[in-house]
């Protein structure tokens, strides 16, 4: 028996539309990764793009647990001498609350082309609206939704 391999022209793609409104935060994105991956899909291919896009709205009201919030870091370096940024989430909240579920979604992908590829089908928006209403996107119930 042969191990079947999707090809570009039999990949179905769906638009799934999630809540983060008191989701935690690694919870919602190992689930957002995986659905980029595709990896729930029986046609999965693990070299492949055979994910879905994904629309998260709500991103400024997702939870972090503990003093995460508080204590938690964010590196960026300029590449000069000396150009090390560190950010608090706290104030990532308040810049870009987007940006701090992009890059948990995004450390959960591979590092690699495909990675790159995969995270382009990511939109997220701090609100409830966005604007992908011509795709149709289907709202999708998180598994591991569980709200305190």
């Amino acid at each position: 028996m042969r191990t079947y391999v999707v090809k570009a022209g039999e990949i179905e793609r769906r638009w799934l539309l999630i809540d983060a409104e008191g989701q935690i935060l690694g919870r919602l994105a190992s689930e957002v990764a995986c659905l980029l991956r595709g990896k729930g899909k029986p046609t999965f291919t693990p070299s492949m793009d055979v994910g879905d896009h994904v629309i998260v709205v709500n991103a400024d009201k997702v939870r972090m647990t503990g003093a995460k919030r508080e204590k938690k870091l964010y590196y960026s370096h300029s590449r000069y001498p000396g150009g090390l940024k560190v950010t608090t989430a706290e104030r990532m909240f308040e810049k870009k609350p987007e940006e701090v579920v992009r890059f948990a979604v995004r450390r959960m992908l591979p590092k690699n082309k495909l990675g790159r590829a995969v995270i382009k089908k990511l939109k997220i928006y701090t609100g409830p609206e966005h604007p992908h209403e011509a795709q149709n996107p289907e709202p999708y119930e998180l598994r591991a939704s569980r709200s305190a």
